[in-house]
């Protein structure tokens, strides 16, 4: 059976999100277990495509960052220059207001509405450092 790229990403997720992971040589048994033919090379570009980030030792998803005094915000990356930050409703502007004011210089600047935040970087390999610093400046936690 042949498994398609975007399986394989969303069997990752899966796998970040319910077990601790600490190294791609883990995540590389977890998905042969699962049928996927793979190695580490592979899983470490799914890894930078996916956003993925090491918090605390372990690779997580910050798909669902807890921030205190803002609940649950949501971020991903979309192209090569942005981060959306998804959050619940009237806080963004106040999410954007502390990214900007802070001493995270892969940000360039953000654009907030009610509830979705765009926010710039100069190029996708500052995507993800970007995303672990602004997790650690927020105060967040991977949920």
């Amino acid at each position: 059976m042949a498994y398609t790229k975007t399986a394989r990403q969303a069997a990752i997720i899966e796998i970040i999100e319910s077990d601790s992971v600490a190294r791609q040589e883990q995540i590389v048994d977890h998905l042969i277990e699962r049928g996927f033919p793979v190695t580490q090379a592979s899983v470490s570009r799914d890894l930078v495509e996916l956003g993925i980030v090491k918090v605390n030792g372990a690779y997580a998803s910050p798909r669902n960052a807890f921030l205190p005094g803002f609940g649950t915000v949501n971020l991903t990356t979309a192209g090569d220059n942005l981060i959306i930050a998804k959050c619940d409703s009237g806080l963004a502007s106040a999410i954007a207001v502390k990214i900007d004011s802070s001493s995270v210089n892969e940000v360039l600047g953000t654009i907030a509405g009610d509830d979705t935040i765009f926010i710039a970087v100069e190029n996708s390999s500052l995507q993800r450092s970007a995303i672990k610093k602004l997790l650690t400046v927020l105060g967040g936690t991977i949920e």
